[in-house]
């Protein structure tokens, strides 16, 4: 079946025909239609949109100004600010009678205001964990011109370098800073995704309001406000995955061979620049171009299931050739956190420990985290519904049409199983990162069902006018909802607010002491020294310090020189580590001594480190330092120290020790 037996004109919003009076009639003159009698929809969704961006910028300033100052209410007046512009928007985008242009309209400004907390978060400089590794890596790019090299924060992130390449390449052609070509892509890519599923909807149902309604509803997964739009790989692969899937779809749809190889090619393409950007979101459009086929493969749609396999085929080849020729260390990378994940799940689930309390010790109000439980209730009841829906039109809905959607059902099925893995330390980060894509084909599914409730009461000719407001209300109720839900449950009050310095937060880690002795190293010792530092000193020294830290792993057990008790001897295992690795500088941190971490890590998510409410370390574990004679102490702050390794000093104390 062709796109315009579906009411899709090449992947464009489909055009809506407009009431005689409607903003077609304006352009006679720019202000005409403002002028008349009761304005255009054009002029009216302009004026209040402008008037609510600005009251919602203004009270997510206020937000952070009081969060900032610790004057508390920052939770009341940031959610104020989103929903002041949010459901308005909504409303505009979903209301009938609407043309294709407003809709578009409504959509970009909507994708600009939702980066608006990101960018006053931090508009200056990297302020998440993820975010110094990429930075570091895009301005080392500029620098020096080399792609595919180690990261020394996140290993690897090297060998996908279409990010970096991506941001350095801006900076040199524009003249901007690292920081600032990062937002100009990262803001691109944060509109064109909302944009690109509302494109990816339009391939599958011909009103479009479905369009809208899916973009609305991926918005409110607990990715899009903080997480995807950080400095970060996933960032601008998932705006590449959304345009790949609808190009996919294309394809599947065309009606001629030109049609499908051109689509085709667009697809192939597009996960070429994904797999060279991200190794998930290359996994995830695999994943879902194979559902796709497979429900395709069960219906009457043998030139589109055909096409299917053949985009799931060229996919998958290219993906597997990127991990095994570029990236061969990306399973042993990724390998850990699921096992460590299912490990700690499966003692759980068995009465044993490995779990985690949610919102312990959080500050978020009672009715965020009571929002925070609701949220995946909620997502469930709208799947079943949105799954009924299906079952019932699957015999008379366009076969590509239910195909599609059975996909999506599936995909956004995989959000519940993921939700579980919260309740586990190791399982939390990986299941965060997955509700991006889950969320995906949970908001498309859901799209029909939302556009069919607001339908409902237009169909009864005796319903009263207020009868037709009540599924609107209930629907912007519930988007408000699953707002403050989602985010609540996805990142903490210290990711999205800013506040004084905490120690063992990656927010907050960038302390004016720590920053002074990362500087003061790059400017008396240069770049790329190795050094061993715990995570937040890490992130520091590996970023604007330009070093190349490491925080110890199970292999490689760093942490065991700050786990030594006084007068104990080291491992010599780990001493011959450092030395034929050439490790340069030792970085100590008294405050492991005095505090325990934020986020509970003093190095790195597996370390076999006591994590029992009160400091890992004695005081006289991280000044024993001062004694070794193979370490120099060469800074000595409040509470950063910097040591230099003098691993010769060993050998001459063997050799005085020798018969």
């Amino acid at each position: 079946m062709g796109a315009t037996a579906a009411g899709v004109d090449a992947g464009r919003f489909p055009r809506t025909r407009l009431p005689a009076g409607g903003p077609a009639a304006g352009r006679r003159g720019p202000f005409r239609g403002l002028l008349r009698a009761g304005g255009s929809a054009a002029g009216w969704c302009a004026l209040t949109l402008t008037i609510a961006a600005a009251a919602g910028a203004a009270a997510l300033v206020v937000a952070y100004r009081r969060a900032e100052w610790g004057q508390g209410g920052q939770f009341g007046w940031f959610w104020a600010g989103m929903l002041i512009f949010t459901l308005p928007a909504a409303w505009w985008g979903m209301r009938t009678g609407v043309s294709a242009r407003l809709r578009l309209a409504v959509l970009a400004g909507y994708g600009c205001f939702t980066y608006l907390p990101k960018l006053l978060r931090n508009p200056g400089g990297p302020l998440y964990h993820d975010e110094y590794a990429h930075w570091g890596q895009s301005h080392d790019i500029l620098l020096d011109g080399r792609l595919f090299e180690q990261n020394p924060i996140v290993r690897v992130i090297g060998d996908y370098p279409g990010l970096h390449a991506t941001v350095s390449s801006l900076a040199a052609l524009t003249g901007l800073s690292v920081w600032h070509a990062a937002l100009l892509a990262l803001i691109t890519a944060h509109v064109l995704v909302l944009l690109g599923v509302a494109v990816l909807a339009g391939q599958l149902w011909p009103d479009p309001r479905a369009g809208v309604a899916a973009a609305f509803a991926y918005s409110l997964n607990s990715s899009f406000l903080f997480f995807d739009t950080q400095l970060g790989y996933e960032s601008l692969a998932l705006c590449v995955l959304v345009w790949a899937l609808a190009g996919a779809l294309r394809a599947m749809r065309a009606t001629t061979r030109d049609g499908r190889f051109g689509w085709a090619a667009f697809t192939w393409l597009l996960a070429l620049t994904a797999v060279a950007t991200h190794h998930l979101t290359a996994l995830w459009l695999t994943g879902i171009l194979g559902l796709l086929s497979i429900t395709a493969t069960l219906g009457p749609l043998r030139t589109a299931a055909r096409t299917g396999w053949a985009l799931t085929g060229g996919v998958a080849l290219i993906t597997g050739l990127w991990m095994s020729a570029v990236a061969p260390r990306t399973g042993s990378y990724l390998d850990p956190y699921l096992g460590r994940a299912l490990g700690q799940f499966g003692g759980l689930a068995g009465g044993g420990s490995g779990g985690r309390t949610l919102f312990s010790q959080s500050i978020a109000p009672w009715w965020e985290r009571a929002t925070a439980y609701a949220a995946p209730g909620f997502a469930l009841l709208a799947m079943a519904g949105a799954a009924a829906l299906w079952w019932r039109r699957r015999r008379t809905a366009d076969p590509l049409t239910s195909a599609g959607t059975a996909a999506m059902l599936l995909v956004g099925a995989l959000y519940f199983p993921a939700t579980l893995l919260i309740l586990t330390p190791a399982g939390a980060e990986g299941a965060r990162r997955s509700w991006a894509f889950s969320y995906l084909g949970l908001a498309l599914a859901v799209a029909p069902l939302i556009i069919a409730l607001l339908d409902r009461p237009r169909r009864r000719r005796s319903a009263p006018r207020v009868a037709l407001l009540v599924p609107g209300v209930a629907l912007l109720a519930a988007c408000a909802l699953m707002l403050v839900g989602n985010n609540a449950a996805g990142m903490n009050p210290s990711y999205r607010f800013p506040g004084p310095p905490v120690f063992g937060s990656d927010t907050r880690a960038a302390t004016p002491e720590v920053l002074a002795a990362a500087a003061w190293l790059r400017e008396t010792q240069g770049r790329e020294a190795r050094l061993v530092a715990d995570r937040y000193s890490g992130l520091i020294f590996g970023s604007y310090g330009e070093q190349h830290p490491t925080t110890g792993s199970a292999t490689f057990p760093a942490y065991d020189l700050y786990l030594a008790q006084p007068g104990r001897p080291m491992p010599a295992a780990l001493l011959h580590q450092l030395r034929s690795w050439r490790f340069e500088f030792l970085v100590v941190d008294r405050r492991m001594a005095e505090q325990v971490p934020d986020i509970k890590i003093y190095f790195e998510t597996n370390e076999p480190i006591p994590h029992d409410g009160r400091p890992a370390f004695t005081r006289a574990q991280l000044t024993k330092f001062d004694t070794l004679p193979w370490l120099i102490k060469m800074y000595d702050g409040p509470h950063v120290a910097i040591y230099r390794f003098d691993f010769g000093s060993l050998d001459a104390q063997a050799a005085g020790s020798a018969p």
